[in-house]
């Protein structure tokens, strides 16, 4: 398929440790994943999808998967397509054909996996949020550049910058289209942990998450205002709050669902919702909400911005479509229109299928690795970097400590 999308355009590939041409075919990019649960099968499917519906410089080979349990990381290798098992994420790094090493662990492990990797000459994408510390984050956005020096990328996994539409309100600012930005409204809103009885995930320990609401799903909406702002936060006055302090334990977990163990019941010591005003770069005013109890919405990542000449809005439960207000319109034809964003022209969008026939949650990973294969290939660097991720985590913590403040108004570290 033609390649639409302009951000990351390959050019003449960059072998890895484990790359090179037989007869004639591209060159050879192995993958290896560590973790399988929700996140390494979407992944999964991303490495599957992307170079059979994109036209890439080189050829991704899904190498092997790591997971702690044998039999576990076994099934999920012959049903995700992975050729080979690890249990050691130390043997998958080491491993001569594995060029790439995707984490898709809890944000505990993502620092001294990523480091390695790096240092042993691996291109590395991360999940979000980066880290579970601005200490961790730093240290990885040191080993990125120092890697990059070598021609090794990183890159980290904020996959809504991918949503056809997000890159398109990205676009749009980046042209001068909305005038100067002066508000920016985001949420992001759940209500999967609603039932008390709901168990102690690992998503609601801060031991393996960092915090709640506020990392899981408050790092997405900071880091697509920033992209499509094309700005960055610099102050903050927030509130947080743990509406329910104890949880049943699990005993299995997937996703984001699980099955209780028993009466026994443990601390949530993470956030539940996290609510912040905040100020940008270019002196826009902001308002941020992440929650996991807005009853009645499952994944309802909403941002809106208003700008001198227009204004865009955006909700991820209607994800093919963004709407547009053109203020230079007279009042009588003025108004917010849709724009439903699967035209060939459109970011990403000309890859899949016919004008209105809809993509889905899965395709903003394949794109995801789309652009950090071509990017690996071109020598460029990819773009959400971990100095990105590292600039995400500085906001987080930044919100942490104007809660834990009196909401005071907090500023965000910039360097």
């Amino acid at each position: 398929m033609a390649q639409t999308d302009e951000a990351t355009p390959g050019s003449t590939p960059t072998p890895g440790p484990a790359s090179g041409t037989a007869g004639g075919e591209r060159p050879r990019l192995g993958i290896g994943m560590v973790g399988y649960a929700f996140m390494g099968r979407v992944h999964s499917q991303a490495w599957r999808s992307a170079p059979a519906f994109f036209d890439l410089p080189v050829r991704p080979v899904m190498a092997a998967l790591c997971g702690r349990s044998a039999e576990g990381t076994a099934r999920a290798a012959e049903q995700m397509g992975w050729a080979a098992v690890e249990t050691d994420w130390r043997e998958l790094i080491a491993r001569e054909d594995v060029d790439v090493v995707d984490i898709c662990t809890p944000g505990d492990s993502h620092a001294r996996i990523a480091i390695a990797a790096l240092e042993a000459g691996k291109h590395v994408l991360c999940e979000k949020p980066l880290a579970n510390t601005v200490a961790e984050a730093e240290a990885m956005a040191d080993a990125a550049r120092a890697a990059a020096a070598r021609g090794v990328h990183a890159m980290v996994a904020f996959n809504y910058r991918r949503v056809p539409a997000i890159a398109l309100a990205a676009r749009w600012v980046a042209e001068g289209r909305l005038g100067e930005i002066r508000h920016v409204r985001a949420q992001y809103l759940q209500d999967w942990i609603v039932d008390p009885d709901f168990p102690l995930v690992w998503r609601l320990r801060r031991e393996l998450a960092g915090s709640g609401a506020l990392g899981d799903i408050g790092a997405h909406i900071i880091d697509t205002a920033q992209f499509i702002t094309g700005q960055h936060l610099t102050q903050v006055s927030a509130l947080t709050e743990t509406f329910i302090t104890r949880r049943p334990l699990a005993e299995t977990s997937a996703g984001l669902s699980a099955g209780v163990g028993g009466a026994e019941t443990g601390e949530v010591d993470v956030d539940d919702a996290a609510l912040f005003i905040g100020r940008f770069s270019g002196g826009a005013l902001a308002s941020f909400e992440a929650t996991r109890f807005a009853t009645g919405r499952k994944n309802a990542l909403r941002i809106e911005i208003n700008g001198s000449a227009a204004s865009v809005a955006f909700d991820f439960e209607a994800m093919n479509e963004l709407w547009f207000h053109d203020h230079a319109l007279p009042a009588e034809e003025a108004g917010f229109r849709r724009v439903l964003v699967t035209e060939p022209g459109h970011p990403y969008a000309g890859a899949w299928w016919p004008p209105g026939h809809g993509l889905g949650y899965e395709h903003t990973f394949t794109h995801e690795v789309k652009d950090f294969v071509q990017a690996i290939a071109s020598g460029a660097a990819p773009s959400p970097s971990f100095d990105d991720g590292l600039r995400v985590q500085r906001v987080l913590a930044a919100v942490e400590r104007s809660a834990a403040d009196q909401s005071r108004l907090t500023a965000v570290r910039q360097t």
